[in-house]
């Protein structure tokens, strides 16, 4: 498995609008492309679950390296991106596990993100095994659909990504999750969800 996120952060006064008329005529073009797992087509407001910007950050797990690569150069829906606003930046990780939760058949509205960085001194065996933990405990809080836990091992962090069937925990202030960034999901392209290994991906 294979995460990868690129974020277009747009002006303070951007209407937002746009980019919810963009992926409801444009969203379904990927509920079918080969290799991937699932794209979420998220957002955040200004002012909005404390965002602090307007911005449009898709987040995509892809089972198959080689579509990711086809998918970033051989024409197709990334070009759009870069045509309307851009080449972004795309960040990319190697996936450690995926976990379904108790809402996995429902379109889910929310997502969070929490990056946590790896420090030199840590034992980095010990840090993804508390990892691997959290998200088997994840995988079981009511509302969430999808969980995914990955390594940037380019700067040694780890990232949590969950897909919440309504509200993610924390969007407001009142847990511990607070920390994470929180989204807006406008649609979730998942053509080859099932070929997501559950659980640790070794």
């Amino acid at each position: 498995m294979y995460a990868m996120q690129y974020d277009i952060t747009l002006p303070a006064d951007y209407d937002m609008t746009v980019i919810r008329e963009r992926v409801a005529t444009r969203g379904h073009a990927l509920d079918d492309r080969a290799g991937l797992g699932l794209k979420a087509y998220l957002i955040r407001e200004r002012g909005v679950a404390g965002s602090p910007v307007n911005q449009y950050a898709p987040f995509y797990l892809w089972h198959d390296a080689g579509r990711m690569g086809e998918f970033l150069v051989g024409g197709g829906g990334f070009q759009g991106i870069v045509a309307d606003f851009g080449r972004p930046a795309v960040r990319q990780w190697s996936g450690l596990a995926v976990e379904p939760g108790p809402a996995r058949g429902t379109a889910p509205r929310a997502a969070s993100r929490l990056v946590t960085s790896l420090p030199e001194t840590a034992d980095l065996t010990a840090c993804v095994a508390e990892a691997l933990a959290g998200l088997r405990a994840l995988g079981g809080v009511a509302g969430l659909h999808t969980a995914a836990l990955a390594l940037d091992p380019g700067r040694w962090r780890l990232m949590t990504f969950a897909l919440w069937e309504r509200e993610a925990p924390g969007s407001h202030g009142d847990t511990e999750h607070y920390d994470a960034e929180h989204y807006e999901v406008l649609h979730v392209s998942a053509p080859g969800l099932a070929l997501l290994r559950e659980g640790r991906a070794w």
